[in-house]
């Protein structure tokens, strides 16, 4: 009996070794390859990537990053050289001029005139307000004096009676600080942090040359105080640390002397005040803030001022103030005033 002839499978066959082909390119530019002319697969040619140190692998273009749940860095200084001289030139702050500074926060004047109005509009003002107090000849050096921590009469969540304020609104200031020459001072109100763990928080700005530090121990509350309730007080020591981080960190990075004040309207304010240590990369000032009358002021700066240690600083108020102190008077007070600021 002969054979029967086998079927022809020829057809399909082919049909499956061209889709195999079909697959085969499908997987391979997904992959990112292509086939070499012996058939093999090779790799594409990727785009070229910046060189970086050898301890900072590439990561390539194509790779895909998931978002970081972290807040975004800080910004950082200007690196350029010339941004490390403070405005007036050189490295230290007190060149014989006055520093002459607006005091507020930012979008409200509730807390004083810096807040009122725009930074730049701001400015205007100040000039204006500081141009009666040059001296030798030297025109007053313009000062934003910001709280960016603002103690609070409610726990809050961090259970500290403060907040900060946004760096948002920060960002500003310190732009139009460098803008117009002026120099800003973050000023603190911790409520019942201590002021060094509060300082840390804005390391970010105090690295810039022309930002500097104000701590108010009016604001600084002990474990069972609230702000608004009771006058706050901080010791020496405390006060040591805090100078001491800033002065580390403006010789760490190689900046100009940064301002450093401390505000005080009674002599409980700051204990131990004979133990406050100098600093030789801060100018330091000891702000009397007291208001009412003049005989009212001149006193209270008598019984707390210390110019052995400080550099003296004196605050008039556009509101409180009864008879307002003229800038002549003020360039008379004994011990010489150096720092004036506006409420």
């Amino acid at each position: 009996m002969s054979e029967s002839p086998r079927p022809d499978n020829t057809g399909p066959v082919l049909v499956l070794v061209l889709l195999a082909i079909g697959l085969l390119l499908v997987v391979a530019a997904a992959a990112g390859g292509q086939f070499s002319a012996d058939g093999t697969l090779a790799p594409l040619e990727r785009p070229s990537t910046a060189p970086v140190a050898a301890t900072e692998p590439t990561q390539p273009p194509w790779t895909i990053t998931v978002p970081s749940a972290e807040p975004e860095p800080e910004p950082e200084p200007d690196p350029d050289p010339e941004s490390v001289a403070l405005p007036h030139g050189g490295d230290r702050v007190f060149d014989g001029r006055m520093l002459v500074a607006y005091y507020g926060t930012s979008g409200t004047g509730a807390l004083g005139v810096l807040g009122e109005t725009s930074p730049d509009r701001a400015f205007a003002r100040l000039v204006r307000a500081a141009a009666p107090f040059q001296r030798s000849g030297k025109p007053a050096q313009p000062v934003f004096e910001l709280i960016v921590t603002i103690a609070d009469r409610h726990a809050g969540p961090g259970r500290d009676f403060s907040h900060d304020i946004d760096h948002a609104r920060v960002l500003p200031y310190i732009e139009a600080a460098r803008r117009h020459g002026a120099l800003l001072v973050l000023d603190l109100q911790p409520g019942r942090d201590d002021f060094l763990t509060v300082a840390k928080r804005w390391e970010w700005a105090l690295r810039y040359p022309w930002v500097g530090l104000a701590i108010d121990p009016e604001w600084r509350m002990g474990r069972h105080q609230v702000p608004g309730r009771v006058i706050g007080s901080v010791s020496s020591a405390e006060i040591n640390r805090t100078s001491a981080w800033l002065d580390r960190l403006a010789a760490r990075r190689g900046l100009p002397q940064k301002l450093f004040v401390v505000h005080q309207f009674r002599t409980a304010m700051i204990r131990g005040v004979s133990g406050v240590a100098r600093r030789p990369n801060l100018a330091m000032v000891q702000h009397v803030d007291g208001f009412g009358t003049p005989r009212q002021k001149l006193d209270t700066y008598a019984a707390v001022a210390r110019p052995q240690r400080f550099r003296m600083g004196f605050k008039l108020f556009y509101d409180e103030d009864v008879r307002r102190l003229s800038a002549r008077k003020v360039k008379q007070i004994r011990p010489r005033v150096d720092f004036v600021s506006f409420q």
